[in-house]
This record gives C-alpha cells, sequence and structure tokens, in this order.
C-alpha cells in the first residue's frame, strides 16, 4: 500500500514522501495516528497545499526536541534496587524507572523514548541508555545501577 508520510519517520522516509508499507502497517498504525494517508491523486492535491504548514509543525518538533536534548546533556542517572551478593538483580531496571528516574530529576521523559537495545538490565554496574526524542534526535544518558 502506497502512503503519503505527513511527519518524519525513523527507518521510513522524510516528509511529503511516498512510500510503499504493509497495509496492516499503514491500516493499524500511520493512518490512525494521522502519520500518513492514503497516496491518491486527492490527497497528493490535499498534501501540496498544506505542505508548508506541515514542514512548519515538524520544524517546530525537531527544535523542541533539540531543547529536551540539550536539558539532558550531563544527567547522570542513578538507580538503587536490591541485588543478590553477586551483582544480580531481584528483578530488573528498564524503560520505566529510567523514565521515572529522569522525571523526579525535572525532565519529562516518556516510557516510550527510552531505549534499551540490549534489554532490560539484570545486573549492577554502568551502562548507557539512549533516549529518542525525535527521529533525528538521540542522546545517550550514564546509568548507574546500584544495590541498596
Amino acid at each position: 500500500m502506497n502512503v503519503i508520510l505527513l511527519e518524519p519517520l525513523a527507518n521510513l522516509g522524510d516528509l511529503g514522501e511516498e512510500v510503499s508499507v504493509k497495509p496492516g502497517f499503514a491500516r493499524n498504525f500511520l493512518l490512525p495516528q494521522g502519520k500518513a494517508v492514503r497516496a491518491t491523486d486527492e490527497n497528493r492535491a490535499l498534501f501540496e497545499g498544506r505542505r508548508a504548514e506541515l514542514e512548519r509543525a515538524a520544524s517546530d518538533r525537531l527544535t523542541q526536541a533539540k531543547g529536551r536534548a540539550a536539558q539532558l546533556e550531563g544527567v547522570t542517572v542513578s538507580i538503587v534496587v536490591k541485588a543478590g551478593d553477586e551483582g544480580k538483580l531481584y528483578g530488573s531496571v528498564g524503560t520505566q524507572d529510567i523514565a521515572t528516574a529522569l522525571t523526579e530529576q525535572g525532565i519529562e521523559i516518556q516510557k516510550s523514548e527510552v531505549r534499551m537495545p540490549e534489554g532490560v538490565i539484570r545486573s549492577l554496574g554502568e551502562y548507557e541508555v539512549n533516549v529518542q526524542l525525535h527521529s533525528e534526535v538521540t542522546v545517550g544518558i550514564p546509568v548507574e545501577v546500584v544495590a541498596e
């Protein structure tokens, strides 16, 4: 299914690009969330009429994400958890724990913005976790997991 993107999306395309995606992805995610419209002649004409407005909105979101990234510079997250003698955690540290710790420091972060490519943290130590604020703005944050 061909769709026209109404905002830049990582690993998919930029604003205004016509891309081919699987029908389920378009039907269940892109179209209901307003991230894309079906690629018809009528929608192409509507998009060209709204292009300046959509580009301005995308630029504003990018500027806002860069401002939030500046807040995250130099921030270190320390999470205190229960652990066994060998450094193994009773449980794990996930995206929600990191987002909560950052929010407690006064930086508003959503759980969905925290990226942990290697999965949850299950042992004590220092880790690098990425926070993706925008498809073009990603900030690395050191996370220290210490025993209680």
